[in-house]
């Protein structure tokens, strides 16, 4: 992905060569423009052959939580606006200082008045045999992760040694995958950097209880070998770990190769002093490659401090330099919250301040030293990590607030700041707001001065809140303290009234935090009600049903009245019930029952449907686990006439009776009525499989149709009747019915997975756009068979016949007339929903 984009014209600029497309010489570029934005004449190389993105986000693209279109921090657009020669996928080889040129793997030459390198770092191999096997990967990049999936497809066993940040996503994002995970981690704390033994252990008995092998203090000897492949890994001790693939994420080091063979004063990094300028004037370096006063960092705020020095000095304008960074962590580890600071060590003369709340998983220590904060470790609840590390940059005396310390900033306050908003306005200027990007409260409140005016505003122009989105909160009650309430303009519209996330967000969400619970999901997603609304409550027991099939429980309270009763009620209070016929076939059988219910219970009508099914109306409440028996004798079971599911599969007689017919449809729409039956989806959907393109089973204005041909079957998506009729759109053809199915299968899932709840087929494809769909499905040649696959392993929990069990008594409350029930019992806690 090479492109060069137009010079600014008639002026001489100074020529700026940045070698390193990642995230530090970006950010330095970035920070030049916004200084003096015609003062350089920009090329940026950059080994791997795509714009510049968020490696952080590396770890949601593994687990399938992000697309990488999702992590791109430039793209191509932002290059070309600012006149920025791209030469990605083609690595600087040579720096030549004489010439002042650098010289591309391509034998590209690129004469510079200024260089900046911003190579970052490599991954470190441990040299032991066996490490340069297939099937050895490291986690750096996104080839890398490309690696992974790709391994992971196959399902079976994963290693990852190295049990620090980057190893844990690892292991989470392959885990998510379906592989059967373990860790091998040499010290015998996980992220021992980071955490303390006490939180090092609270994440290894979680990681372990979400499924994963955890082995501590455990030393590889080797990489075994089968094949020509890896096989596994052996300890030390002499166990030995079976493995399909081995991920190396024991730790990184400065990329020094090129500034080191070009002369350039380096130890462990490359020597830089405070405006990021090397031993050479006329060459900077910034990021993870450098070290400044004996220090090289791996973080990412320190990576902003430093373009902001380099900046400064780049552009001729006054600055004090960059005098080092005091670093915090505060990340997620497999969706779990984790913070730590400073020095947490202790000692002697140290105080140290713990909290333990075993209910709630939370784990808190504040490090106290002559009445001032010098580390903190915070597992669960990091709430309070930008207020505990400002504390600690700034050295302030906490005697007068010891005994709240450890209760937070709004305790600690003397209750004063309960409010939120008053204890991010308590916050000074240069408190951390967004750790991912380096982004402190007074950048913030400066973006919303100059015109962000909401959540998204800010992400765009100053990107906090941009990446892992935690410090949302933190960003909206800056808005609402600047703006007040009433001027923050509305970002994207939100599940309901009951919270600020949007459908994707709580999705996103519930896999991340693994959220198997609606109260759980309030809990953890700070609901601003008690019990959720309408609104909420039916959307997410949709997705937690989807999302953790055969594991979440069904809340019966969370769902609408006619998918309580598995029937619908009619204006005259009674119910009509529709038993499912597959592929609108029925028989003498099925018949003489619908008949006797029809006269047993004296229903006064019976209509034909537009599905090819009987709707048998006027069945009394209290009737209808009787009139379920009674179809279940017959064999029949529900048609789930009334749910946001699969309805029917019509079909049109096909090769079998009709003489245009090319494919025998109704065989075909039966198999997929049984393959899909009991599915529950964001929305109603509906199937119709016609035999020719006559089309007589009207598929083309189904959620999902299939066309039969000569040749084939034609596949459409997102048609619908009803009070705005769209057509469907052709999704491909495909030569077999086992391809027609699977395909099938796969675009129900990805529906299932993706639209937001009572989001037909319709709107949600104009929303996400047909190509979407496609790339999705076919982006990807082992794609449709995930899907499926997923589709087909949720089912397993779906199909069984809700009317067999409510005849069998159960829930038989919820049939018995009213006036069996007086006096009225005291109220439910949950309100119904309609």
């Amino acid at each position: 992905m090479n492109f060069e984009s137009g010079k600014a014209g008639g002026q001489i600029r100074e020529r700026l060569v940045v070698i390193g497309n990642g995230m530090a010489g970006c950010r330095a570029v970035e920070e030049i423009l916004a200084r003096d934005p015609g003062r350089f004449d920009i090329t940026i190389f950059g080994a791997e052959p795509r714009v510049n993105y968020n490696r952080i986000m590396l770890s949601p693209v593994l687990a399938g939580e992000k697309r990488f279109e999702d992590i791109v921090i430039n793209d191509e657009a932002w290059y070309a606006d600012n006149a920025i020669t791209l030469v990605s996928g083609d690595p600087v080889a040579q720096i030549d200082r004489a010439n002042g040129a650098v010289i591309a793997k391509s034998g590209r030459v690129e004469p510079y008045d200024r260089l900046l390198i911003a190579t970052g770092s490599d991954p470190f191999i441990i040299p032991v045999p066996g490490a340069g096997l297939p099937g050895v990967v490291t986690f750096r990049d996104l080839d890398d992760v490309e690696k992974m999936l790709a391994a992971a497809d196959g399902g079976g066993k994963a290693v990852v040694i190295g049990g620090g940040l980057l190893g844990l996503e690892a292991a989470h994002g392959l885990s998510l995958r379906g592989m059967d995970v373990t860790v091998i981690h040499l010290m015998p704390t996980l992220m021992e950097r980071q955490l303390d033994e006490a939180a090092g252990y609270l994440l290894k008995s979680e990681l372990e209880r979400r499924g994963q092998t955890i082995l501590t203090g455990a030393d590889t000897a080797e990489i075994v070998e089968r094949d020509g492949h890896v096989a596994g890994v052996k300890l030390k001790d002499g166990r030995e770990i079976e493995a399909d693939i081995v991920v190396m994420a024991v730790g990184i080091r400065p990329a020094t190769g090129l500034a080191r063979a070009a002369g350039l004063e380096v130890e462990r990094g490359i020597l830089v002093d405070d405006h990021m300028v090397t031993s050479d004037p006329a060459i900077m370096a910034v990021g993870e490659c450098v070290q400044h006063r004996g220090t090289c960092y791996g973080l990412v705020a320190p990576l902003w401090d430093m373009c902001r020095a380099l900046a400064d000095a780049a552009t001729a304008q006054p600055g004090a330099g960059y005098a080092g960074s005091v670093t915090s962590t505060k990340l997620k580890v497999s969706g779990i919250d984790l913070f730590s600071a400073g020095d947490f060590s202790g000692g002697a003369e140290c105080e140290d301040i713990v909290m333990r709340d075993a209910s709630r998983g939370i784990y808190k220590r504040v490090v106290v030293k002559d009445n001032r904060v010098i580390g903190a470790v915070l597992y669960g609840d990091t709430a309070d990590g930008s207020w505990y590390f400002d504390l600690l940059k700034k050295g302030e005396d906490v005697s007068p607030i010891r005994e709240a310390l450890i209760f937070g900033q709004a305790f600690a306050s003397g209750g004063a700041l309960a409010d939120p908003n008053a204890a991010v306005a308590a916050l000074s200027d240069d408190a951390e707001i967004c750790g991912c990007n380096g982004v402190s409260k007074g950048a913030v409140v400066k973006c919303i001065e100059s015109g962000a005016h909401s959540v998204d505003a800010v992400r765009s122009t100053c990107k906090a809140s941009a990446s892992c989105g935690s410090c949302t909160g933190l960003v909206e009650s800056l808005l609402a303290i600047t703006l007040g309430d009433g001027a923050v303009e509305a970002g994207p519209k939100t599940l309901c009234k009951c919270t600020s996330f949007t459908h994707d967000d709580v999705r996103r969400l519930i896999l991340e935090k693994e959220l198997k619970a609606i109260p759980q999901v309030m809990q953890e997603l700070h609901w601003t009600t008690p019990d959720g609304c309408a609104s909420c409550r039916p959307a997410l027991n949709y997705y937690l049903l989807c999302a953790w099939p055969g594991e979440y429980i069904d809340d019966q309270k969370s769902r609408f009245v006619n998918e309580r009763l598995h029937a619908n009620i009619q204006k005259d209070g009674t119910y009509s019930v529709v038993p499912r016929m597959w592929g609108g076939i029925t028989s003498p059988k099925e018949l003489r029952a619908i008949a006797d219910v029809v006269e047993k219970y004296d229903a006064p009508m019976v209509k034909v449907t537009g599905g090819q099914r009987l709707d048998i109306f006027g069945i009394r409440k209290e009737d209808l686990p009787a009139v379920w028996a009674d179809l279940n004798a017959a064999g029949m079971v529900s048609g789930h006439a009334y749910g946001k599911s699969l309805r029917t599969v019509k079909t049109c007689v096909g090769s079998e009776w009709c003489r245009f017919g090319t494919q025998d449809s109704t065989g075909l729409g039966v198999k997929i009525e049984r393959m899909t039956w009991g599915s529950w989806m964001p929305h109603k959907f509906k199937i119709a499989v016609s035999g020719c393109p006559r089309n007589c089973a009207e598929a083309t204005i189904k959620d999902f149709g299939v066309v039969c041909v000569d040749s084939g079957y034609e596949l459409h998506v997102g048609g619908n009747g009803g009070i705005r009729v769209r057509a469907t759109d052709l999704l491909c053809k495909v030569a077999t019915e086992e391809e027609a199915m699977d395909t099938c299968a796969a675009f129900i899932q990805l529906y299932r997975e993706q639209a937001h709840y009572l989001e037909r087929t319709a709107p949600w494809i104009e929303r996400v756009g047909l190509d979407h769909v496609k790339a999705a499905l076919f982006g990807d040649p082992k794609a449709v068979r995930r899907y499926a696959a997923r589709f087909r392993f949720s089912q397993q929990f779906m199909q069984d016949d809700p009317w067999a069990r409510r005849a069998a008594g159960k829930e038989a409350e919820l049939h018995q007339h009213l006036a069996e029930v007086r006096p009225f019992p005291a109220p439910a806690p949950q309100e119904e929903i309609a």
